[in-house]
């Protein structure tokens, strides 16, 4: 139902039990800003979260760029917590329950707009189904107090199954790789971020019998140090034994018990890193010679620029394929095509099996493809050779990944006498 203007003051009083009571609350979300007056954060999101302590109510704020997360005790902890946020200048309030959804909407003239809907929310969180549907069996249980931790909604969890499926078929190579060793399973995240999959990967891998025989442990990687700090707070507070994360870059940082030996990692995953960073993490993968490597690109300018520069230097694309990259749009998307059909090519050419498959339905990303590589050791042959030479030739393009591996290419271009 839709009320008239109201007391502002009475309004946000009638919230706060609904804020606090974590057995009906489904979800609240504070943001925006009133006239003449700015919050000390741009956005926050309170939830419940089962956690080894028991229910706590989490509360998330940002300041637009970076997340903070708090998990607070029912009592007077979670109070304070909420009357702090109750206090904020905020524009609106979202507040879904089990049974309700209130909108509040603060007025120019600084009175409170209510909507209230009634509804009749009966799941915990995971994905709602009909009498009529089969509910999809997910690799990683959608009530797993992990999704919670990171404040994962349904979309992140549907992320998260598509990508443990394309992860399944390959772990058997990477077990096997560490098996031969005598250790643990190593994966590598480089640019873990929010780290969502490095999370979730760690936890589905060390329920799988076949892993947990021999132990998993797994590094997040990422170059802003209050991210590895969070994250290994969450990992702390959801007891993963085995699973941390180091601050630095892609390209250099110090991953424990990674760089022992060349080939002492299993697994790489890079995912939705920027540019030539997804080229940074296929070269390190490489030269670790890892047996599985699955990396999701994110933009894609490096070979933008050169298309662009190779025509402005008159080198245009080979005949008739100019209308490709006249548009700027157009020039744009068949960059991506062209940037992640190099690596693929380049990947063969170095010893991987290699397939590009679309990770999540575009609807949630426009970058949904992933590259996934199983590495064979096969040496390069003419075929390979050609395929990446004319290739890179035709379109006048220097790939970033071979600039970083030019030893490791120039080897395997080379012909046996």
């Amino acid at each position: 139902m839709v009320g008239v203007p109201e007391d502002l003051a009475a309004a946000l009083a009638a919230l706060r039990p609904m804020l606090l009571d974590t057995g009906t609350l489904v979800r609240a979300v504070a943001a925006g800003r009133r006239r003449g007056a700015v919050p000390s954060c741009a956005r926050a999101e309170l939830r419940p979260v089962d956690l080894k302590a028991g229910r706590l109510l989490q509360v998330v704020t940002t300041d637009g760029r970076t997340p903070t997360t708090r998990n607070r005790a029912p009592g007077q902890d979670a109070e304070r917590a909420v009357d702090a946020l109750l206090a904020e200048p905020f524009g609106s309030w979202h507040v879904e329950t089990s049974d309700a959804v209130v909108q509040l909407r603060v007025t120019k003239k600084g009175d409170a707009q209510v909507h209230t809907a009634r509804t009749s929310r009966r799941d915990d969180g995971a994905d709602r189904v009909t009498a009529h549907d089969r509910p999809k069996e997910r690799l990683l249980d959608p009530g797993d107090p992990l999704f919670g931790a990171l404040g994962a909604d349904a979309d992140k969890r549907r992320q998260v199954d598509a990508f443990l499926r394309l992860l399944a078929p390959v772990v058997g190579r990477a077990l096997d790789h560490a098996r031969a060793a005598g250790r643990p399973l190593r994966v590598v995240d480089l640019g873990c971020g929010n780290a969502y999959l490095t999370f979730a990967a760690h936890r589905w891998l060390s329920g799988r019998p076949d892993v947990a025989a021999t132990g998993v442990t797994t590094v997040g990687v990422d170059v802003r140090a209050d991210m590895v700090s969070r994250n290994t707070r969450l990992a702390a507070e959801l007891g993963l034994a085995g699973l941390r994360f180091v601050t630095g870059t892609i390209a250099d940082a110090d991953v424990p018990d990674a760089m022992d030996a060349p080939q002492a990692v299993d697994v790489v995953l890079a995912l939705h890193a920027c540019d030539t960073a997804t080229d940074e993490a296929l070269a390190r993968a490489v030269r670790w010679e890892a047996p599985v490597v699955l990396a999701a690109p994110c933009c894609h300018h490096d070979v933008q620029r050169q298309l662009v520069r190779a025509q402005a230097d008159g080198d245009p694309p080979p005949h008739p394929y100019t209308a490709l990259t006249r548009h700027g749009i157009l020039r744009e998307r068949f960059a991506d095509v062209l940037t992640d059909a190099i690596r693929a090519a380049l990947l063969r050419l170095l010893g991987y099996r290699v397939d590009v498959v679309e990770f999540v339905d575009s609807r949630h990303t426009a970058r949904n493809a992933l590259v996934r590589a199983e590495r064979t050791g096969a040496a390069a042959d003419t075929a390979r050779r050609a395929e990446y030479l004319d290739l890179t030739a035709a379109w006048h393009v220097e790939p970033a990944l071979a600039r970083m591996l030019s030893a490791e290419v120039a080897t395997a271009l080379e012909v046996d006498a």
